[in-house]
């Protein structure tokens, strides 16, 4: 397996495009983005737990209960969330797409991103869904076009892909992800919408996209808001041509594995994204008596506002790591717990069985100042371990969600 260029066109009969049609005021800002696929792919899809959900969900949920889907249209600038007709903007523009395509409307992936409960004027997507069709590209090109049109308060671009074998046949998995801010999921996290060119039933896509974000995307928190769109798609058209995986087995943990290893990626860039942000945090547990309770420390100690604003002042403050993982509901033995902080610059321990251990201070500030901040706990109650990612907080990013809307 490896890291590969493409993103969601890095695998066989996928294209995708991205222009700038009006919803957003800047022009410069592409607002519309498409991804299709040449023949019509098994689908699978994982959406928020918020009781709000926008519209598009709702509709793309309904499009799916075949588990199909063949192309996915998404707008930012605007969520299409808590509008009375927004249902009927949402299938409408799966409508315009579809017979832009010559497909079918309920093959249609609807989503979009953006201010909640601003109504969506239909007409600039309209009049742009021509253009997104007309520029489709299978290269890299088109795929950084999508990933670029689905950004809001996003800084950087999020895609990744990799290529793998199953049974001697290579295979291709892309995908791309918006989100930055309103990151605190129970399922997804924002936007993610993964292709893959291997064949795999619709069921056990499902069973693996399910499986994945449990230790993916579930683990990252920007703010502790869960959005209203959260959403992550996966698309399998089989054009690899491996014989289509149907059961557990070596096959599928190999299709797991490059799931895992792109979805990985795709945390890691949303984290180290954050509105404001300056540092990714990754928290790694261990020496947990049960994969939850690992989680469940990893998760706090990630959401812990204190602790990230001493990440932000490279403050070696692990009092806040402590309290973090006393209040997180687990059941932990602090007397056993260790932390140490590691960068790129090395590694500082600073707590031992739950107490302080003697530390330089200017060595601790030197690693916390990287861009790149792993926080190690160990729990010393059994062998199992879990990741979280989140990032520092910021001055921006009260200053970002203060004028969000103007």
């Amino acid at each position: 397996m490896k890291l590969i260029g493409g993103g969601v066109c890095a695998a066989k009969g996928f294209s995708a495009s991205g222009v700038h049609c009006g919803i957003r005021k800047n022009r410069i800002k592409k607002d519309l983005a498409l991804v299709y696929s040449e023949v019509r792919a098994n689908a699978a899809a994982v959406y928020t737990t918020n009781l709000v959900k926008g519209a598009p969900l709702l509709v793309t949920k309904q499009h799916l209960t075949d588990g199909k889907a063949q192309a996915v249209i998404c707008n930012s600038g605007n969520a299409n969330t808590c509008n009375a007709d927004g249902i009927e903007i949402a299938e409408r523009m799966s409508a315009l797409t579809a017979d832009a395509l010559n497909i079918l409307a309920d093959d249609i992936v609807v989503a979009s991103t953006g201010v909640i409960g601003q109504p969506l004027n239909l007409d600039p997507i309209a009049a742009g869904i021509p253009e997104l069709v007309r520029t489709l590209s299978a290269n890299a090109d088109g795929a950084l076009s999508a990933a670029e049109a689905i950004m809001t308060t996003d800084t950087a671009v999020k895609e990744v892909a990799v290529s793998f074998t199953i049974n001697g046949v290579e295979c291709k998995l892309g995908g791309m992800a918006k989100g930055s801010g309103m990151i605190h999921p129970n399922m997804a996290t924002m936007l993610v919408f993964l292709t893959t060119d291997c064949a795999i039933s619709t069921a056990m896509l499902q069973k693996a996209l399910s499986s994945d974000i449990c230790n993916t995307f579930n683990m990252i928190s920007i703010d502790g808001d869960t959005s209203t769109n959260d959403m992550v798609t996966v698309l399998a058209n089989g054009m690899a041509g491996n014989d289509e995986i149907c059961t557990d087995g070596e096959s599928f943990e190999t299709f797991m594995k490059a799931l895992n290893t792109v979805t990985v990626q795709l945390c890691r860039m949303i984290a180290g994204d954050g509105e404001g942000a300056t540092k990714l945090l990754e928290c790694v547990v261990d020496g947990a008596d049960s994969v939850e309770c690992a989680k469940t420390v990893a998760k706090s100690v990630i959401c812990s506002s204190l602790l990230k604003a001493a990440m932000f002042g490279a403050d070696a403050n692990w009092g806040r790591v402590l309290c973090a993982i006393g209040y997180s509901g687990a059941d932990v033995d602090i007397s056993k717990v260790g932390v140490s902080f590691r960068s790129a610059k090395g590694t500082v321990h600073v707590c031992e069985k739950g107490a302080g251990v003697p530390f330089s201070e200017e060595q601790a500030k030197e690693i916390l100042l990287e861009n790149e901040i792993e926080i190690l706990v160990t729990l010393g109650d059994g062998s199992c371990g879990a990741t979280a990612w989140g990032c520092d907080l910021t001055y921006d990013y009260v200053k970002i969600n203060g004028d969000y809307r103007t």
